[in-house]
């Protein structure tokens, strides 16, 4: 696992985004659809976090069970 920055600045990225995305929403008064936005790109960065986290536990696990 190489832990570069590469994950960071997708997070970034897609933080970026999802803001510019909601603002535009909102000022068009479509202030429902630019929550269902944001809510979208915390899930995207949730599953992006949650593969990160198995993979460091699946590193953990072959380092403490001797596992290749």
């Amino acid at each position: 696992m190489a832990m570069d920055a590469s994950i960071l600045f997708q997070i970034a990225g897609i933080g970026i985004i999802v803001a510019l995305i909601h603002t535009i929403l909102k000022q068009l008064g479509k202030e429902e659809i630019a929550q269902f936005a944001t809510l979208a790109g915390f899930i995207i960065v949730l599953v992006i976090v949650i593969d990160g986290i198995s993979d460091l536990f699946q590193q953990i696990k072959s380092v403490f069970l001797f596992q290749g």
